[in-house]
């Protein structure tokens, strides 16, 4: 396959994510206003508890088998390792450049979590289906391919749904906290100066501890059972489980017990209705993900208080520093034997680091209400750069197997 070839293969779905986020940004001006303020949050509900729970539970259901798992064991493992160090990245970055702290969870988010899906999904069969591909017979290629790139995006999607969703939530409300905090200190500094000096004490006095925990006479497992009470006091789950997140467990749970797969995976499967609906249900999460980053870019156009550096270090993350690693992983798990010689698995494996940011960051930053503008910037230029280096890196990693 010739470099231009592999260039168009590479710059086409980039491209397609381009135009719907363009289309996005057409419906959200004033003119228009079919994505203004108003429709944005009931797209984005639909994305969060209809669209991505529907994709996430077809795509697991339909590729995770026990037999799968025993043979592609290491790309969860994998994907893991690019959130991890992805993350690791982005608070250097966030060091560096001084990120302020309502943007941080959003520059962790871009940082760790890549685009699994929908790209893989695209460039895969693309470069299967090449009549000079190095990966041999176009029918097995697209076989083996998209089982691949469908995994990647089931299990991308848990890591996306867990990991970076509670990590931008916990910034998110702890920027709110501080900002909360902030007024309601400035409301007290005045009512204090009113109040007697033995009812200031009492005001401060928030300990919730029991009597005999405050004298110091507690057993360690009153102690741990107390903490325990406070902590599920404290926790939502409904925070922790995003939708995604239970049908992941869910499509997980069908694609691993055989009889309950029989019975809904499959063309003679009786009830395959519901999978296929779910997979129908599931392809529109894809272009209203980008539509919501289209509708927020305007925004951001207008008004954006990200730095220029941040936007910088976030695509040197992506585009360089990532790729990079992912090669020196890829190839030590291959030289101690825990991935095979399947060029394919390795060349998906290895394109993991080398994606843009995945687009359900912008949907948790328009749900969280932090940096929803900044986030479609940041997208912008990455899918924009993509284009270029999706393309150089995919054919240094076809060379590299070669």
């Amino acid at each position: 396959m010739g470099f231009l070839d592999l260039f168009v293969v590479a710059m086409v779905p980039v491209l397609k994510v381009l135009l719907i986020t363009l289309v996005g940004l057409f419906l959200a001006l004033d003119r228009i206003d079919l994505l203004g303020s108003t429709a944005r949050p009931y797209l984005n509900n639909l994305i969060f508890y209809v669209f991505s729970p529907a994709l996430v539970s077809s795509q697991l259901a339909g590729t995770i088998t026990l037999q799968s798992l025993a043979s592609l064991w290491f790309m969860p493992v994998n994907i893991l390792l690019t959130f991890i160090i992805g993350s690791v990245l982005a608070w250097i970055l966030i060091k560096i450049t001084r990120t302020p702290p309502h943007l941080q969870g959003l520059v962790i988010g871009c940082c760790s979590a890549g685009n699994l899906g929908n790209l893989l999904l695209i460039i895969v069969p693309a470069v299967c289906n090449e009549s000079n591909s190095p990966f041999g017979d176009s029918t097995v290629c697209s076989s083996y391919g998209m089982a691949y790139a469908s995994l990647s995006m089931a299990v991308g999607a848990i890591y996306i749904w867990t990991y970076v969703y509670i990590i931008m939530r916990i910034y998110a409300d702890n920027s709110a906290e501080n900002t909360e905090n902030v007024s309601i200190a400035d409301s007290e500094s005045y009512t204090e100066a009113l109040l007697p000096s033995s009812e200031k004490s009492s005001c401060h006095d928030h300990s919730e501890l029991p009597e005999t925990m405050s004298e110091g006479k507690v057993t360690f497992m009153e102690r741990t059972y107390w903490n325990f009470k406070k902590f599920a006091a404290n926790t939502n789950l409904k925070k922790v489980f995003a939708p995604a997140t239970i049908a992941a467990m869910f499509g997980f749970l069908i694609g691993t017990i055989s009889p309950i797969r029989k019975v809904i995976i499959g063309d003679s499967a009786p009830l395959r209705v519901l999978e296929s609906s779910a997979s129908l249900l599931g392809q529109a999460s894809i272009p209203c993900m980008a539509l919501i980053m289209g509708s927020n870019l305007l925004k951001g156009l207008r008004r954006s208080e990200i730095n220029v550096s941040v936007i910088a270090g976030i695509v040197v993350v992506r585009n360089f520093f990532l790729p990079l690693i992912g090669i020196g992983i890829v190839k030590a798990a291959h030289h101690f034997g825990l991935v095979g010689s399947d060029s394919l698995y390795q060349f998906i494996l290895l394109l993991q680091y080398a994606l843009p940011p995945a687009m359900a960051i912008g949907v948790m930053a328009q749900l969280f209400k932090a940096g929803e503008s900044e986030c479609s910037v940041i997208m912008l230029w990455c899918y924009v750069l993509a284009a270029f280096s999706l393309t150089l890196w995919s054919t240094f990693y076809m060379w590299l197997l070669g």
